[in-house]
């Protein structure tokens, strides 16, 4: 008669949910980081060349911008 050890957990399992996990997490924050640079370039491109004068922007520094605070 066979014998079934139920109480042992694969050795696998725990790196393979943290490798799921991880994935998951990077995954949520790429797009949370895509989402706050589109809202931000957005904002940005609605304000006239005199408002972004006042904030000392130009056009031209729109994209640096709004992508500079998303790299982790």
């Amino acid at each position: 008669m066979a014998a079934i050890d139920t109480s042992r957990s694969f050795a696998t399992t725990p790196r393979f949910v943290n490798r799921v996990n991880r994935f998951v997490a990077e995954t949520v924050g790429a797009f949370a980081d895509w989402n706050d640079a589109r809202v931000t370039r957005n904002s940005l491109s609605k304000l006239s060349a005199r408002e972004l004068d006042d904030i000392g922007l130009c056009a031209g520094d729109i994209d640096m911008i709004a992508t500079s605070g998303t790299k982790r």
